[in-house]
């Protein structure tokens, strides 16, 4: 490889985006606090929304979730394979701790 040849693969990598820009990563930091300042919000109504109050909490959880992995783990700008694979991870994760929670319940009877 020549030395002309290494700056324009350099030169190519500078000009890709691989995320946002430091303004969208701050918005979308200022959208996880606001998230999370609702999430607090809704610690202090517990007895007012009754039944509502977990699913509400799981739901913004969820929100805050994906947006931290997605932006901030970069996984939305990342090959489709590592977000396959993450998935596949995260599901085969929940599924066990699910067998492990019923045969908890079943043994307990």
């Amino acid at each position: 490889m020549t030395v002309t040849d290494t700056d324009q693969h350099h030169d190519t990598h500078e000009g890709e985006s691989h995320g946002l820009s430091d303004m969208g990563y701050v918005k979308i930091a200022v959208f996880l606090a606001v998230v999370t300042a609702i999430e607090v919000a809704l610690s202090y109504t517990q007895d007012q929304l009754g039944a509502a109050f977990l699913p509400l909490l799981l739901i913004l959880m969820g929100i805050k979730f994906f947006c931290v992995i997605l932006y901030f783990m970069h996984l939305k700008f990342d090959s489709k394979l590592f977000g396959l694979m993450f998935y596949i991870g995260m599901f085969l994760a929940i599924g066990c701790y699910g067998v492990f929670l019923l045969s908890m319940h079943f043994f307990s009877s």
